[in-house]
Order: structure tokens, then sequence, then C-alpha cells
């Protein structure tokens, strides 16, 4: 009896096993990077506005978690860096295209010339 017992058990262990590791690795938070070159002839105002717009996106848009602008060295041409950290994969795909997204774009997108990102999960 104690072996039946301890066969179930163990296999009811192994079973559920995969389904916590699964909703273990999507809860991790999202790192979006951004290495930013500007366009010739955007001035230091528009970009101080477009790096505040970042800063404002958490309050604007709930899974954004963090946002970091800060950059102290930038390599390959680029002029600024850019981190903003999500809640998790799903916040990450629906900021694409949400209100804050467009809303932002606005000030950002005008004066970028071209952009890196990396999206790291944690």
């Amino acid at each position: 009896m104690k072996s039946l017992l301890f066969s179930l058990l163990s296999f009811s262990l192994v079973a559920l096993a995969p389904a916590g590791a699964s909703a273990q690795t999507e809860s991790h938070t999202l790192l979006h990077v951004v290495t930013v070159k500007w366009k010739a002839g955007a001035t230091a105002a528009q970009i101080q506005a477009a790096l505040n717009g970042v800063k404002d996106l958490p309050s604007k848009y709930p899974g954004i978690v963090h946002v970091w602008t800060n950059s102290i060295k930038v390599q390959g041409g680029k002029a600024n860096a850019f981190v903003m950290e999500f809640a998790d994969q799903a916040a990450f795909k629906a900021y694409t295209d949400s209100p804050a997204q467009k809303e932002w774009y606005k000030v950002y997108l005008p004066i970028r010339d071209e952009s890196t990102t990396f999206d790291i999960i944690n």
C-alpha cells in the first residue's frame, strides 16, 4: 500500500512540474533596451522631450514597471540608450500600438534616425 501511495505521489509531482515551470517563466519581466541615433538637426530640447516621454510612460501604460534613460556609455554611433522594463511578455506585446506608445511616438519618431533594440527576459 505504501509503495502504491508513493508511486502515485511521485507521478503527480512529475506530471505537475512542467505546468509550474511554464507559469514561472511567464511571470518574468521583460527588458526592452534601445540604443538611439538621432537625426541630424535634432535639437537638444527635442531629444530631451523624447527622453522625458520615455520616463513618463509608466504613468501612461501600467504594463511598464521601470524606465532608465541616463546613458553612461553608448557605442556604435548611437547617442543615447534607454531601458523599459515590462511586467511580462504579455504587457510588452500589448504595448505595441497602444495609445501610450502612439502618443510618445509623436515626439520620438520625427527625430529618431535609427535605433537598435534588445528584448531580454530576466
